[in-house]
C-alpha cells in the first residue's frame, strides 16, 4: 500500500461514519509510515480532502495509538492554526485535548517526554484563537479542557481562560455554558490546592 492508495481511500470516504474512519485508520496502522502522509494531507488546508484526513488522524489518536502522532508533533503543532474547515478543526482540537491529557498524566508516556514547550505554546496560542473566533461547540469544549490542562503548569493560561469564559463563553450555547462552568470550577479547585 502506498501514499496514492491512502489518498484514494480518503477520497472514497463519503462521511465521518465510524466504519469509514476505521477502514482508513486500519490502512495507516498497518503501515505507520503513512501517518506522515496523513498529517501532511490534514494540513492541505484549502483542499477538502484535509477534512477526511483529519477525521482519520483523530480516529487513530483516539482509538488506536496516540503515540503515532509523536514523530510529527512539529508539523502538527506548527500548522494547526492554519486550518480553515470546521470539520478539520474539530478533530484536531480533540487531538490537542488527547495530547494535553497524556502530557498531564501521572503516568510516564511518550507524549509527556516528546511534547516540548514550543509545541505546547503553539497549541495554547491556537486554542485561544479558537475560543475568540466563531467555532463549533465541540471545538470550544475540547479547547477549554486542553487549555485548562496546560494551564496547570502555566498560571497565565488559567487567568486568560477564566476571563474568556466569564466574558464570552458563558453567554453562548447551553453546551458551552456547561463546559465553561465546569472549567471555572476546576480552575478554582486548582487555585485552592496550590
Amino acid at each position: 500500500m502506498s501514499k496514492a492508495y491512502l489518498i484514494e481511500q480518503l477520497k472514497n470516504i463519503e462521511n465521518a461514519q465510524r466504519d469509514n474512519r476505521q477502514r482508513a485508520a486500519n490502512i495507516v496502522c498497518e503501515q505507520p509510515e503513512l501517518v506522515e502522509t496523513l498529517v501532511e494531507i490534514t494540513f492541505q488546508a484549502e483542499d477538502t480532502i484535509s477534512i477526511r484526513a483529519a477525521w482519520v488522524l483523530e480516529w487513530i489518536c483516539t482509538h488506536n495509538d496516540l503515540n503515532l502522532i509523536v514523530p510529527y508533533l512539529n508539523i502538527f503543532t506548527n500548522q494547526i492554526g492554519g486550518l480553515v474547515f470546521d470539520s478539520a478543526i474539530r478533530p484536531c482540537a480533540k487531538i490537542c485535548e488527547h495530547l494535553a491529557v497524556a502530557y498531564t498524566s501521572k503516568n510516564d508516556n511518550l507524549v509527556k517526554t516528546s511534547l516540548k514547550d514550543d509545541h505546547i505554546e503553539n497549541i495554547i496560542e491556537t486554542g485561544f484563537d479558537w475560543l475568540i473566533t466563531p467555532q463549533k461547540i465541540a471545538v470550544r469544549a475540547y479547547t477549554m479542557n486542553t487549555l485548562f490542562l496546560f494551564g496547570l503548569s502555566r498560571d497565565w493560561v488559567h487567568h486568560e481562560l477564566e476571563y474568556l469564559i466569564k466574558t464570552n463563553i458563558i453567554h453562548e450555547s447551553k453546551g458551552c455554558k456547561a463546559r465553561g462552568r465546569h472549567i471555572l470550577d476546576a480552575i478554582q479547585k486548582h487555585q485552592k490546592s496550590i
